[in-house]
């Protein structure tokens, strides 16, 4: 059996083309087309994130995530499963889908308008910083996990490769600002960096901040260092 490559997505393709125009025209790169990769931009909506013992306790014994959708970043996926959330005023937002693979700890992804509607009041944190964020309970198929901390407004940020990071000029953890065009046209300041070998290019927002600017797939976007 042959294996076959995913097709490489637009923004990719859309680079090559750029790069190869401007090749051709012998004329100088502006700076999107110049960058070593594409910027792609994606809107975060709400999520979970899961331990292994979560998801058994949610699904059932010896239950393992399984694939809805593959995401740009390698071995990122959103799973077939989803699970309802009871907020402190008994409100729920149900189909919460759930990121996989598991992780070490368990974090619930809210916007702002999700969390006013839940009744929660939740912190602006890096993925990763619960301390002392509120808890919530979560329902499944198999019964109830009560998670005592973990949810969170994602602070906005990049993921970056060394390389895009060297073009950038930014380190992990510095911050880089991402300007969009179009009708609803803004600059989102203060983007995380995250920066690891094995990162594609991308930014990730909430959906709050995708409307805001009425991102589309052919908004035009910048990273500003």
């Amino acid at each position: 059996m042959v294996a076959i490559s995913p097709a490489p997505h637009r923004a990719v393709v859309e680079h090559w083309v750029r790069q190869s125009v401007y090749q051709r025209l012998g004329k100088p790169m502006p700076r999107a087309a110049a960058a070593p990769n594409p910027l792609v931009v994606n809107v975060s909506a709400r999520h979970c994130h899961l331990t292994q013992a979560a998801v058994e306790m949610l699904f059932g014994k010896g239950h393992h995530l399984t694939v809805h959708k593959r995401l740009y970043q390698e071995g990122q996926f959103a799973a077939k499963e989803s699970l309802t959330l009871i907020g402190p005023r008994s409100r729920v937002i149900s189909n919460l889908r759930i990121l996989g693979p598991c992780r070490s700890l368990n974090q619930v992804e809210l916007a702002y308008t999700d969390a006013i509607a839940l009744g929660f009041e939740i912190p602006l944190r890096p993925s990763g910083n619960i301390k002392d964020t509120p808890g919530c309970m979560l329902m499944g198929p198999n019964g109830f996990f009560e998670m005592e901390q973990g949810v969170i407004r994602a602070l906005r940020h990049v993921h970056l490769s060394p390389e895009d990071a060297d073009f950038y000029g930014v380190k992990a953890g510095t911050e880089i600002s991402l300007k969009t065009g179009g009708p609803c046209g803004l600059t989102l300041e203060k983007l995380l960096c995250r920066v690891d070998p094995n990162f594609k290019l991308e930014v990730h927002i909430d959906t709050d901040e995708g409307n805001a600017c009425n991102l589309q797939p052919d908004t035009p976007c910048e990273l500003i260092s």
